[in-house]
């Protein structure tokens, strides 16, 4: 695709200046990772619970209740995943996977991606700072961070380079415009200047000359939504900018119809932000059922109790949750039982992670190439006006 950007430069692959980023469960799957992938970027798959795009996985998981065997299934599907991405892409791109460090299994979660060919891992939802070790049998992975602010990179590179070993990109994520899962100690934490890219990105480069190192290439996450913005921040010091929820609603994106139609046509006053299971503040749509659950959280967390026969099919996802744990003041639901009845397209039941800023294309269901095309060349599809 012709732009007028510099490549974004990982591992030595001249990849576009735009990233997919990883949105679970099953939302981010082969077909969109493999997709964007095929276009010449760099497309993610979350690597959490990827069973529910395979029924013969999720039946023998009802079979059990071992931890053990419960995590081989998640691992078959996420190496089923990626082996249907690398297909789509045909050796052009890169294909990520994305990790949340929050995960109990997250280790597994990353040497099963490193021996199914993923290119990149990416990680978030906390430091992480063994990555180095984990993926030390694979150097030509790249290890992308996912960070908020100028003092975690600091603190995340400083403990990298004891090891010898450097990130291959970051993506700064900003959490008062991503969706999911947020960097941020707390809700009332979310509006912090120290998250605006403009208080990350130079100290970031300061911070580079400061270790002597060369400078790494920086991807922002959360409010990018036009051509403008990547034009900006692509000559005001990133390398690439990354959106989640404008390839969720694509129609390459992996997860119902009804999941991106409640994406695409939630309000700006319809995108809430709460609390979720694992104590991170969390943005999604206001649906029916979240709705109704935040007009009952607190009662639930009076009630709450450390009770592991709580946990779905999923059991232990998270290595700390509201709901199993009974930590009365956070989450008191089961995330992957809600996640999955949404990538189902269920509004009444699901959880729907959604990004605080308006679409591209509106509430417009448009192929990957064109949000590609419209944001790194300022070209709308036919008939549709530019965001305002």
């Amino acid at each position: 695709m012709q732009h007028a950007f510099s490549p974004l430069q990982i591992k030595g692959r001249d990849l576009l200046p735009v990233v997919q980023g990883g949105m679970g469960i099953g939302v981010s799957a082969h077909r969109l990772a493999g997709s964007v992938a095929a276009q010449g970027g760099m497309g993610t798959i979350a690597s959490v619970d990827l069973r529910h795009h395979h029924p013969d996985l999720l039946a023998r998981s009802k079979q059990t209740r071992e931890q053990a065997e419960l995590d081989a299934l998640n691992f078959e599907a996420l190496d089923r995943e990626i082996v249907a991405a690398r297909e789509l892409a045909q050796g052009k791109g890169m294909i990520a996977v994305n990790v949340m460090r929050a995960v109990e299994a997250y280790t597994g979660y990353v040497r099963q991606a490193c021996r199914s060919g993923a290119d990149a891992i990416v990680m978030g939802a906390g430091l992480p700072l063994d990555l180095p070790e984990l993926t030390a049998d694979f150097p030509h992975v790249a290890l992308i961070p996912i960070l908020s602010d100028a003092r975690g990179i600091a603190l995340v590179l400083k403990k990298w380079l004891k090891k010898g070993r450097l990130p291959d990109a970051i993506v700064i994520e900003h959490p008062r415009y991503a969706g999911g899962h947020l960097g941020a100690a707390q809700v009332s934490a979310l509006q912090d200047e120290r998250f605006d890219f403009d208080h990350v990105l130079g100290p970031t480069h300061a911070l580079f000359a400061e270790l002597g190192i060369k400078p790494i290439p920086l991807i922002i996450a959360g409010g990018i939504h036009s051509h403008e913005q990547v034009q900006h921040w692509l000559t005001h010091g990133a390398s690439g900018v990354q959106l989640g929820t404008a390839f969720a609603v694509s129609e390459e994106g992996d997860a119902h119809p009804a999941f991106k139609a409640v994406l695409a046509g939630a309000r700006q006053e319809d995108i809430v932000e709460f609390v979720s299971v694992a104590g991170l503040p969390a943005r999604a749509v206001a649906t029916p059922w979240l709705k109704n659950y935040l007009q009952r959280e607190e009662r639930l967390q009076r009630n709450a109790k450390a009770d592991p026969a709580r946990c779905t099919q999923a059991l232990n996802c998270l290595g700390q949750c509201g709901l199993r744990d009974g930590l009365a003041k956070i989450g008191q639901f089961c995330i992957d039982l809600k996640l999955a009845a949404a990538l189902r397209g269920e509004v009444g039941k699901g959880l729907f992670f959604r990004g605080a800023s308006i679409l591209p294309f509106g509430s417009e269901i448009r192929p990957v190439r064109e949000l590609l095309r419209y944001l790194l060349t300022g070209q709308m599809p036919a008939g549709l006006a530019a965001p305002c």
